[in-house]
C-alpha cells in the first residue's frame, strides 16, 4: 500500500499529534528522579533555610558594634561561645560580644552579621576585628531560597540535578512522574544479520538499525525492546499485534517501500487505522504510521540513514510528548560554505558538520551511509517552499545534541 499523494512534513506531524497519546504517572524514589517530568507540582514542606544561618566560617557579632574597625583602628571584642555546623547556641550576643560559628549553623539571638575569620586574629578569649560589617552581611535570611508552603515547581518540570536539590530542600523524598513509554522495535528482513567478524554470505547485510533506533529511544527518555519478524505478512501480523498489546509504541523497520515483499503498511492498513504513507522529505520519503490497538505504530525506511531522520522528524517528538515534555527544534543560523540545492515541495535534512559560525553539508550522503551521520553533528534544514542555499547564505541548523532528552 503506498498512498499517492505524498503528505508535506506539516500535515504528516499533524495528523500524528492528532493521535498523541500521554503516559500515566509513577511515584518513584528522588534518586530515580533524575531526567524525569514531574506529573505534580512541588509545594514546599520547610523553609529553606530553616533559620537564619552563617554563610561563612567567623565570628557573630551585632554589625553596629563593628562599625569604624579598620587594620588602623581594629577593634576587640570578648569571644562568649562557640559553635559548629548543626549545633545551636544558646547565648545571646550582648555589646562587643562575638560567637565563634561555621557555616550553615543558626545566627545566634542578638547578632545579626559574621565577619569573615580572615578579617580576625584570636587571642585568648578575645577576638581582634580588622574590618568592619554591615547588618545581614555574611547571613542566608530564613526562607532566602524556599518559603514554606509556596508552589516551587509546577507540574511538566523537566528535573535536573539542579530542581532535583530543590525538591530535596522542600522534603520530599519520592516524586509523581510521568511513566516512560516502552517501546517495541520490530526489525524485519530476510536480508539482516547480526554483527559478526565472519564473511556474510550472498545478499546478507548487518542489522544496525536494532542498536541506532534503540539509541534514539533511549535518548527520547523511553524504554526500548528489539524483536525480529521475517518479511512475510503473518509474521508480520503477529508481531505488530503482540507488541500493541503490550508497549505504548511500536517503531518496525523495513518494509514501507513499495517493492515486492515490503508487507508491513500493508499489514498495519489491514489490522488499524492508516494515517500516512510517503512523505515530501529527504532522506525517508517512504515513511508511514498507523494506530493499532490505540497504539501509534511507526514504520520506519529499512536504510539506516533514512530511519534515523525520520526517528528525528517524527518519533522523538511523539516520544517527548507522552511523557509530559514539548519539543521542537532548536534552530541556529549558520553560514553555509556551500551551495546546496533542493526541490520544491520538499523538506530536506541535510547531514551537516557545524562550528561555531559555518555549516558544511556532508556530500556523501546517501540513506544508507551510516559513515554521513558520523561525520555530521547537525542537519542543515531546508523548507519545502524553498529551492536551496547559495554558498554563504545563512540557513537553519539543528544541532544533533540539542535533540537528546
Amino acid at each position: 500500500m503506498f498512498l499517492s499523494k505524498l503528505d508535506s512534513l506539516k500535515e504528516a506531524s499533524s495528523k500524528i499529534e492528532q493521535h498523541q497519546k500521554i503516559m500515566s504517572s509513577e511515584v518513584v524514589s528522588l534518586g530515580e528522579a533524575h531526567k524525569r517530568v514531574l506529573a505534580e507540582g512541588i509545594k514546599s514542606f520547610h523553609d529553606s533555610p530553616p533559620f537564619d544561618k552563617s554563610a561563612m566560617d567567623g565570628f557573630a557579632v551585632r554589625a553596629e558594634d563593628t562599625f569604624g574597625a579598620s587594620k588602623s583602628a581594629p577593634k576587640t571584642f570578648k569571644i562568649v561561645d562557640s559553635i559548629g555546623a548543626g549545633v545551636a547556641s544558646n547565648k545571646t550576643i550582648g555589646p562587643n560580644e562575638a560567637i565563634v560559628i561555621a557555616t550553615g549553623s543558626p545566627i545566634p539571638e542578638g547578632a545579626n552579621a559574621v565577619i569573615m575569620k580572615e578579617y580576625t586574629e584570636t587571642v585568648g578569649d578575645e577576638v581582634i576585628l580588622s574590618s568592619q560589617v554591615t547588618p545581614g552581611e555574611n547571613v542566608s535570611p530564613k526562607a532566602e531560597d524556599i518559603k514554606k508552603g509556596s508552589v516551587i515547581l509546577s507540574p511538566k518540570t523537566f528535573i535536573r540535578y539542579q530542581e532535583l536539590g530543590l525538591i530535596a530542600s522542600a522534603g520530599y523524598s519520592e516524586v509523581e512522574v510521568y511513566k516512560k513509554p516502552r517501546v517495541k522495535i520490530i526489525i524485519t528482513g530476510n536480508e539482516l544479520v547480526d554483527p559478526t567478524k565472519e564473511e556474510l554470505g550472498p545478499a546478507q547485510i548487518i542489522n544496525s538499525n536494532q542498536y541506532s533506533i534503540s539509541a534514539m529511544v533511549h535518548d527520547s527518555g523511553a524504554v526500548a525492546e528489539v524483536g525480529r519478524a521475517h518479511d512475510t505478512f503473518d509474521e508480520v501480523k503477529e508481531a505488530i499485534l503482540k507488541a500493541t498489546e503490550e508497549y505504548d509504541v511500536v517503531i518496525t523497520t523495513g518494509g514501507t517501500a513499495i517493492s515486492k515483499g515490503d508487507v508491513v503498511l500493508d499489514v498495519i492498513d489491514e489490522i488499524g487505522d492508516m494515517l500516512l504513507h510517503g512523505v515530501s522529505i529527504r532522506p525517508g520519503k517512504a515513511f508511514g504510521c498507523g494506530v493499532v490497538n490505540d497504539t501509534m505504530v511507526f514504520a520506519f525506511s529499512g536504510q539506516p540513514v533514512a530511519a534515523m531522520g525520520q526517528f528525528d522528524m517524527f518519533a522523538r517528538r511523539y516520544l517527548f510528548r507522552m511523557q509530559g515534555r514539548d519539543f521542537e527544534f532548536d534552530i541556529v543560523k549558520k553560514e553555509s560554505e556551500l551551495k546546496i540545492p533542493s526541490q520544491l515541495g520538499r523538506t530536506d535534512f541535510i547531514r551537516t558538520y557545524s562550528d561555531e559560525s559555518h555549516a558544511r553539508h556532508i556530500l556523501n550522503r546517501g540513506s544508507g551511509v551510516i559513515r554521513s551521520m558520523v561525520d555530521a553533528n547537525s542537519y542543515i534544514i531546508i523548507d519545502e517552499n524553498d529551492e536551496g542555499y547559495q554558498k554563504g547564505d545563512m540557513v537553519d541548523v539543528v544541532f544533533f545534541d540539542s535533540m537528546i532528552w
